[in-house]
C-alpha cells in the first residue's frame, strides 16, 4: 500500500518542492499551509506520517502536535529553524518522532520518512507454503513488560504509551539489563538507516521515556545515566 505523507508548512515553496520529491519516490501527499487547517484532517483522515513546521501562523507546529497527540499517535517529523534547540527538545518531549533543521536535504528527509515507516508498518502476510515468522518474544524485566508484536508496554501492569522511536530505545536498553549502551548504539537501534542524529536527540527521547513512566510510577528509576558513557536499564 502506498503511504500518504501530510506536509504542514506556511512556506509554499517547501510544500511544493517536498511534495514533488515525495511523489517522485512513490508517496501520496497532502499539503496544508497552517496547523489550524491541518488538525481536523489529520485526525479524521490520518496519513501514515506527518511532517510539521514549528513556526506557522494561526496554530504553530507545537500546538498542532499537542492537540494531535490527544487523538492520534501517527509518526511526526518536525522541521525546525537551525538554532531552535528549545523547540526541538520541546517537540520531542511532546511526542514527535524526529526533527530536521532547516535548510534541509530532501534526500535526508525522505530517508528518515522511510526509516520511520519501516518501523511502523504492520507485519506482511505469510505467502502460501512459507513457514510463518516467529513472533517477537515478549520482553519481561522486573515490572517492565514489552510486547513488540503489539507495540505494547506496561509497567507494573499499567499501560505506558511510547512512540516507535521510544520503544526501540527502551527495548535496546532492556534487552541487556546492567549493560551500558552508548548514545551511538541507541542511535543505531532507533535509526537503522545511515542517518546522522546528534546526541541531544537521544537524550531528549530518554527524558521523555522517563517522564512517561513517572506518570505511572513517580519512583521510576530503571533507566540510569552514566555521564560520559551512556545509559543502562536496571531491573532490580
Amino acid at each position: 500500500m502506498t503511504a500518504t505523507i501530510a506536509l504542514v508548512d506556511d512556506d509554499r515553496n517547501i510544500l511544493t518542492s517536498v511534495s514533488i520529491a515525495l511523489q517522485t519516490e512513490g508517496f501520496l501527499t497532502r499539503v496544508y499551509s497552517d496547523g489550524e487547517s491541518a488538525l481536523k484532517a489529520l485526525i479524521e483522515n490520518p496519513p501514515e506520517l506527518a511532517v510539521l513546521d514549528i513556526k506557522m501562523p494561526k496554530m504553530d507546529g507545537l500546538e498542532l502536535l499537542r492537540r494531535l497527540r490527544e487523538k492520534s499517535q501517527i509518526p511526526v517529523i518536525f522541521l525546525t529553524s537551525k538554532d531552535d534547540e528549545l523547540d526541538e527538545a520541546l517537540g520531542l518531549a511532546m511526542g514527535a518522532d524526529d526533527y530536521i533543521a532547516k535548510p534541509f536535504s530532501q534526500r535526508l528527509l525522505i530517508a528518515r520518512i522511510r526509516a520511520i515507516l519501516r518501523r511502523t508498518e504492520p507485519a506482511q502476510p505469510v505467502a502460501e507454503g512459507a513457514a510463518p515468522a516467529e513472533p517477537a518474544e515478549v520482553l519481561e524485566r522486573g515490572r517492565l513488560n514489552m510486547d513488540p508484536a503489539r507495540h505494547k508496554v506496561t509497567w507494573g501492569g499499567v499501560n505506558v504509551t511510547l512512540t516507535v522511536t521510544e520503544f526501540l530505545i527502551l527495548e535496546t536498553l532492556a534487552q541487556r539489563p546492567g549493560i551500558v549502551k552508548t548514545r551511538n548504539q541507541l542511535m543505531d537501534a532507533a535509526y537503522q538507516d545511515d542517518i546522522y542524529v546528534d546526541d541531544r536527540t537521544i537524550d531528549s527521547h530518554i527524558k521523555r521515556v522517563r517522564r512517561k513512566f513517572r506518570q505511572v510510577d513517580p519512583e521510576f528509576d530503571a533507566i540510569e545515566t552514566l555521564y560520559g558513557a551512556g545509559y543502562r536499564f536496571s531491573d532490580e
